[in-house]
């Protein structure tokens, strides 16, 4: 049988809420709606759904010493992800806490998540770290790390494919100074123009040219509501989704194209069930669906071939 490939993640893994409000926001007032919470992150996310795509995973994170810890703890372990992350007693463990409209726009978001600038540069340097980075076939990363931990992470890869989450507009930028050597960037279309560095009403073609001057090899731009971006050195083409691909899914996206990607499948094809696998997580209470080959390729059918940019 033949081996699965090996992904180690480093970045967020952490308590995500999220409030929706159940009719029109009213400014500095209280909203009646709902709120969930459950154990999120982008690249936990992404690894979530690349072990569920086959992928073997283990996680390298950061979480504080509070009852918190031992959700997000559970939710790894769940994943049949291993947990290489070190908790800090007297530290909070992160959150992000949003609040989307009843369309699912975002209102307004609280990220507590200063203990993964404070600590994941030196946890990079531990020797278990080291030698998980040996022998995977693939490292994922997200811009929770500070550039400092990214560079430290690219030279420890050494020339294995490394791919990034941007994780936010504000964060996109952290990743720069290592564009370079990243195998594939993930970002949406407000990350890609921070990278890019082009204008906001900037067309398909500009975004994915301003990314490769960026120093970008290759790199996926997703959308709230138009088509999803590719490009590599063969190309720039684009996806439109049945559904809109935004917010956590995108994070799905990313896990099953980056096992695409490890089982040989091209950028395009790896792309088409990124796409597949969001849309299975539009529909899902999930923030990561427990889909299978089944409905994954029940899905797959649904998404129309890349159309290729001018």
């Amino acid at each position: 049988m033949m081996k699965s490939p090996t992904i180690l993640a480093v970045g967020g893994a952490y308590i995500d809420r999220r409030g929706q409000v159940s009719g029109a926001f009213v400014p500095a007032a209280s909203n009646p709606g709902t709120m969930r919470e459950e154990v999120g992150g982008g690249v936990f996310n992404a690894l979530r759904c690349a072990v569920r795509c086959g992928v073997s995973g283990s996680l390298l994170s950061v979480r504080g010493g509070d009852v918190l810890a031992d959700t997000v703890s559970r939710a790894i372990a769940a994943a049949g992800i291993a947990d290489l992350s070190v908790v800090f007693l007297d530290r909070t463990t992160p959150s992000n806490t949003v609040l989307i409209d009843g369309d699912g726009a975002l209102i307004a978001g609280l990220a507590d998540m200063a203990l993964y600038d404070l600590a994941l540069p030196k946890q990079i340097r531990r020797a278990k770290v080291r030698e998980a980075i040996s022998t995977a076939d693939a490292v994922l990363c997200d811009a929770n790390l500070p550039s400092t931990a990214l560079e430290r992470l690219v030279a420890l890869a050494a020339g294995k494919p490394v791919f990034a989450l941007a994780a936010s507009p504000d964060k996109a930028v952290r990743l720069a100074p290592v564009l370079g050597s990243l195998a594939m960037v993930f970002v949406d279309r407000r990350e890609a123009i921070a990278l890019a560095d082009v204008g906001i009403d900037a067309a398909e073609h500009d975004i994915t040219d301003g990314l490769r001057r960026a120093g970008l090899k290759g790199g996926v731009v997703t959308a709230d509501d138009g088509p999803v971006l590719g490009f590599d050195a063969a190309g720039a083409f684009s996806i439109l989704p049945p559904r809109k691909v935004a917010d956590v899914a995108a994070d799905v996206l990313a896990g099953a194209m980056v096992a695409a990607l490890l089982r040989g499948l091209t950028l395009r094809a790896a792309l088409r069930e990124g796409v597949a696998a969001a849309m299975l997580a539009i529909e899902s209470a999930e923030l990561v669906p427990a889909f299978t080959a089944a409905t994954l390729a029940e899905a797959l059918a649904l998404v129309p071939e890349a159309r290729e940019l001018a």
